[in-house]
């Protein structure tokens, strides 16, 4: 459903004003480097309000609040800005409220989030005026996040399948199945997704691609069908290893979590650990293990696969 905006000012003078709410995503999934990723229930929500002037205020609170800026370079901002001259329309001036859930720099899609907020709220603001498709949302995020794995699912929700296609980025939604519980282990430190990204090489043996293919496509089938074959579709040849140097800890809690049995793997660029769990009481000695191999202290989150993606609420608490 499109977004109910009417054309009558708030009191304060904003022209509309619009609620965006955005999962934290976990891409990869281990062998599903750069097409796979798993929107899940840790939440950024941001309310913006639009003006007929050039102000841009903005305020932050939750993750990154202290780093994050407070200006024209504000991601979230530059997005919103984005999706304005792509349209060919004035940027209105703005004001922004973000509250942060997301992790920052953990390995959660924290840069996918801001910027598929930014082009939520841009849809929202323009709408009525203009109206973007879910093509136009993946395409302008992608062009600004670089790589479609974290944003497809930000936007869309689920398990997300997404790949360049000749005419842009696509993607394809899928249900998780309900036997999936996800667990994720957040450390205190925090990653460089250039740096983990710089680290995988640019060609690997044959062998490991034709591992990673097919471990890809049981990926999907154990994520959808059956999660019993989730410790052997997670396996990966490509990425995590030749990253496991800048972040040993991480590394070390992969192994041996899965030593014990445990689908873990780096998520997105790291140095978070998910672990795809077949039910609560896994998700716990999950918990038992991790907090037994390790002396790094290792935040333990019990999360859904979030299935909706990013929402759009106006302030006459309509919703897309």
């Amino acid at each position: 459903m499109e977004p109910v905006v009417g054309d009558t000012p708030d009191v304060d003078g904003a022209l509309r004003t619009v609620t965006v709410t955005v999962p934290a995503t976990s891409a990869n999934l281990g062998p599903g480097f750069d097409t796979l990723g798993l929107a899940l229930s840790i939440y950024d929500t941001l309310t913006a309000s639009s003006f007929d002037d050039d102000r841009l205020d903005i305020s932050v609170s939750g993750s990154g609040a202290d780093s994050i800026p407070t200006d024209a370079t504000n991601l979230v901002v530059r997005s919103i800005a984005h999706v304005y001259e792509d349209v060919g329309r004035r940027m209105p001036g703005l004001r922004l409220h973000a509250l942060n859930g997301v992790p920052h720099g953990r390995g959660l899609g924290s840069s996918g989030a801001a910027v598929s907020a930014g082009i939520l709220i841009a849809k929202g603001l323009l709408a009525g005026d203009v109206d973007l498709e879910d093509h136009d949302l993946l395409r302008l995020a992608t062009e600004l996040e670089g790589h479609p794995d974290n944003v497809a699912p930000a936007l869309f929700g689920g398990l997300t399948i997404a790949w360049m296609g000749d005419h842009g980025p696509l993607h394809k939604k899928l249900l998780v199945h309900r036997g999936v519980a996800p667990l994720v282990f957040v450390p205190g430190f925090t990653m460089s997704t250039s740096l983990a990204r710089s680290l995988a090489p640019l060609q690997v043996p044959r062998e490991d691609a034709v591992f990673n293919v097919s471990r890809s496509a049981l990926l999907v089938a154990a994520l959808t069908q059956s999660p019993e074959l989730m410790l052997d579709a997670t396996a990966d040849r490509l990425h995590q290893a030749y990253r496991g140097a800048a972040m040993p800890e991480t590394l070390r809690l992969v192994q041996a979590l899965r030593a014990e049995g445990f689908a873990a793997v780096v998520s997105g660029a790291g140095p978070s650990v998910l672990v795809l769990a077949d039910g609560p009481g896994t998700r716990k000695r999950a918990v038992d293990v991790a907090d037994a191999v390790t002396d790094t202290p290792w935040d333990a989150h019990m999360l859904a696969v979030d299935v909706r993606g990013g929402t759009i609420r106006d302030r006459a608490e309509g919703s897309t």
